[in-house]
């Protein structure tokens, strides 16, 4: 007899037992996902303290950041495929342990090469973690309950990335450089010992794997793994080396982004043709799950954008040091967390997609009302511009959540979470770099209008020069030095005031990215979102 079309949730939860204790497995994972994303940025402000203990240049010191990101990248779409090899909390659980294990040889690396090895290995480790825990939510919580889930989960998706920069430079000026690896130390083998008690593989999952060793159908790949490798990791070099070594303008970075297209196209065409895909592209012809992709990577490109973008404001514009231009940041991501349970109760009587799309406007305003700074502004207006951010930002993560899986079946979760982080991963490279290159692309820009708009000739200018020669002569300083000097003055105030127009013209810019979310969610197709049962808390 055909299953009923549709069930309750009482009689859903009997013939899917979830566990008891969920909420504690949220923790567990969520707080791996805490440590990955922390590591990310934490490790930034550190960069000149490592060059200078290993004996070596800021510029190869770079690739600490690049070596990660690398590796991460090609990890991150076959976390599924290797979920399914391994088990999912074995995989899991080796993930944890290895990106701790490589944390410790980062801490006490004796040279630059052997810290790069420990950042290749601790990228892969961590590369499999956000997929994998996304996808523990998603079947350790019954639908009416995974808004609230994936809003403890956002927490740590905001609150880690905006902390890491302070702490990473308080920790280096009080202590070592080398203890911003070693605090993931306690951190991983805290959740390694947590998962082992709690996470558990669903038994519908776990079926589906053993079925598949029985059948022989869990075979290796080796074309796609190595066209997904070689893509994801010359795409991640071009876009973390493209501006420091002038774009296109570089034969290695023409060369990389060459192989990298070719790579990927050409992965793209074979994954779509095989039967057992290590990347199931073709997840994205569900009209929900593809708009959520675009969303996520929306999603990265703002927050990873505008969090690498607000710091060197602070620090060059407005003289601020490393740990209070990261202060900055705290509240809007403490604002994000707090909201997010109340988002979470929203989407039970508010479309996702509306919610979605109030994200989106409020993201855009919010990078406008940034766009409208000036060389006045104080801490407590920048702060206040950043919890605005971080507003619009607790009611994107947990709405495209559900939108992803809305039409998904159970059993396409783990891959469908593997394609969303690396939409997610990816759209935040595109941001930094994005960012980074117009930033100076715009200052040099807004110099030459502003040299082109000065002379010596003009009035105001003249009386300039001559009041502040006036004030250095009443200093002591000689007419000739004096008027030397009173041009210098005016070169940097004319360079500070080019560096501002080019921070206000990337956040106008960002606001424009922000828009492009809007017709995606209201594109979206409607779905009936699961109700909190009665007497649900």
């Amino acid at each position: 007899m055909a299953a009923a079309p549709k069930i309750s949730s009482t009689r859903a939860a009997q013939q899917h037992p979830f566990p008891r204790n969920r909420w504690i497995v949220a923790l567990v994972v969520t707080l791996a996902t805490f440590m990955e994303l922390l590591d990310t940025s934490i490790a930034n402000v550190s960069l000149p303290h490592i060059a200078g203990g290993l004996g070596t240049s800021y510029d190869e010191a770079t690739w600490v950041l690049t070596s990660y990101l690398v590796s991460n990248a090609i990890v991150l779409p076959m976390s599924a495929w290797l979920s399914r090899v391994f088990g999912r909390k074995r995989y899991y659980m080796m993930c944890v342990a290895l990106f701790t294990a490589t944390s410790f040889l980062c801490g006490i690396a004796p040279s630059l090469s052997i810290l790069l090895l420990a950042r290749v290995l601790q990228g892969v480790g961590g590369g499999g973690l956000a997929p994998v825990e996304q996808a523990i939510l998603v079947d350790t919580f019954p639908p009416e309950e995974r808004s609230s889930a994936f809003g403890l989960y956002s927490m740590a998706i905001v609150i880690a990335p905006a902390i890491g920069p302070p702490l990473g430079g308080w920790i280096t000026d009080n202590f070592s450089w080398r203890w911003v690896f070693f605090i993931n130390i306690p951190i991983g083998i805290l959740s390694l010992v947590l998962s082992s008690r709690l996470v558990k593989d669903p038994p519908a999952f776990a079926e589906e794997v053993k079925a598949a060793r029985r059948a022989g159908k869990l075979r290796i790949d080796h074309i796609g793994i190595g066209l997904i490798a070689l893509g994801l990791g010359c795409l991640e070099v071009v876009l973390d080396r493209g501006q420091r070594d002038d774009w296109f303008g570089s034969h290695s970075i023409t060369t990389f982004f060459a192989i990298a297209v070719t790579a990927l196209m050409l992965a793209i065409w074979w994954e779509w043709r095989h039967r057992d895909p290590v990347v199931e592209l073709r997840l994205l012809r569900d009209r929900n799950f593809a708009i959520a992709c675009a969303m996520f990577f929306l999603f990265g490109f703002l927050i990873f954008g505008s969090t690498a973008l607000i710091p060197e404001m602070l620090q060059s514009i407005y003289g601020y040091d490393a740990t209070n231009a990261g202060l900055v940041l705290m509240p809007g991501a403490l604002v994000a967390a707090s909201m997010a349970p109340i988002v979470a109760r929203l989407t039970r009587t508010v479309s996702p997609k509306t919610l979605a799309a109030i994200a989106f406007i409020t993201l855009a305003a919010s990078m406008c009302h940034f766009a409208n700074l000036s060389l006045a502004a104080s801490y407590r207006i920048e702060t206040w511009a950043r919890v605005y951010q971080g507003f619009a930002l607790a009611f994107l993560f947990i709405p495209v959540s559900q939108i992803a899986y809305s039409y998904l079946p159970p059993d396409k979760n783990n891959k469908a979470s593997s394609i969303m982080n690396l939409f997610r991963n990816l759209g935040g490279d595109f941001g930094i770099s994005f960012v980074t290159t117009m930033l100076e692309r715009r200052e040099q820009f807004h110099q030459q209008v502003l040299v082109s708009h000065l002379s010596a000739a003009d009035t105001p200018v003249q009386a300039m020069i001559s009041s502040l020669g006036s004030y250095l002569a009443n200093q002591g300083v000689s007419t000739a030095d004096g008027i030397k000097q009173a041009y210098g003055e005016m070169a940097n105030v004319m360079s500070q005031q080019a560096a501002m127009l080019s921070f206000l013209d990337c956040f106008w810019m960002l606001a424009v990215v922000a828009i492009i979310g809007l017709p995606l969610a209201l594109m979206v197709k409607r779905f009936a979102a699961a109700k909190a049962p009665v007497g649900a808390h």
